[in-house]
């Protein structure tokens, strides 16, 4: 497994796909929390990193599926799974190495936003008025919401040789995931029923985790949903015969 995660995650740093994905991923969350007139922080007055928090699941679901997208697909393309297959692994262990491994690359790029929290810290009058608590919280939500997607994007790139089919797969997958059920809801009007199948959805627990408490019930449905696509994937490739 270590050797899958090594091979993913310098394989996709040898690319320059990833360096433009990860550069429009910040500066589309820059344009959102400082320049746009309906979210920035310098036109609202509010020292918040709410609207970066808003965003950032939405640029999700396109650049996590542009990670994973090639995870699978294109080693079934080459024929290189065949070799990979060969090696004293089995497919979870594949799996969860190429999982692990974009993981790594999301909580990185995350990483690189903390400096938002440091700045909007800074500017808040009084300085360092700010909800620390909810902000970490979102940030934990956020890196759920990535493993959730990525392994969606992993069963994407598993469903299909060819990528874009992959990546567009993903792509419709996580945005329903996140606001299908809340749509679905919306038609329901038994208010029973409509919590219910909201609750089904990704966007209830996360934004539960943005107010900053960490509720075990939110937790076990982003591993459980993980854990669901990924066992998916493990099906998946079970049945293959290529």
């Amino acid at each position: 497994m270590l050797a899958v995660f090594i091979k993913e995650f310098s394989s996709f740093f040898s690319s320059l796909v990833a360096y433009i994905a990860i550069g429009v991923f910040l500066v589309m969350t820059g344009l959102f929390l400082w320049v746009f007139p309906e979210s920035s922080i310098l036109d609202n007055g509010y020292a918040t990193l709410d609207s970066l928090f808003a965003v950032v699941p939405y640029l999700f679901m396109f650049l996590i599926p542009a990670i994973t997208m090639r995870s699978l697909a294109e080693e079934r393309k080459d024929g290189t799974f065949e070799l990979l297959a060969t090696r004293p692994l089995s497919d979870f262990q594949i799996i969860g190495g190429k999982f692990v491994a974009c993981l790594s690359v999301i909580v990185f790029t995350l990483m690189l936003t903390i400096i938002y929290y440091f700045t909007v810290r800074t500017l808040s009058v009084p300085s360092g008025e700010v909800d620390s608590g909810a902000i970490a919280g979102s940030y934990i939500g956020l890196v759920l919401l990535g493993a959730s997607f990525i392994s969606i994007g992993i069963f994407a790139s598993s469903v299909s040789k060819n990528q874009i089919v992959s990546f567009s797969l993903a792509v419709f997958l996580c945005f329903f995931s996140f606001s299908g059920f809340d749509s679905l809801s919306t038609l329901i009007s038994l208010q029973a029923v409509d919590a219910f199948v909201s609750s089904l959805g990704i966007s209830e627990h996360y934004q539960s985790l943005g107010r900053g408490v960490i509720d075990s019930r939110d937790v076990l449905y982003f591993l459980s949903f993980s854990a669901l696509f990924l066992t998916l994937t493990k099906t998946v490739l079970g049945g293959r015969k290529w």
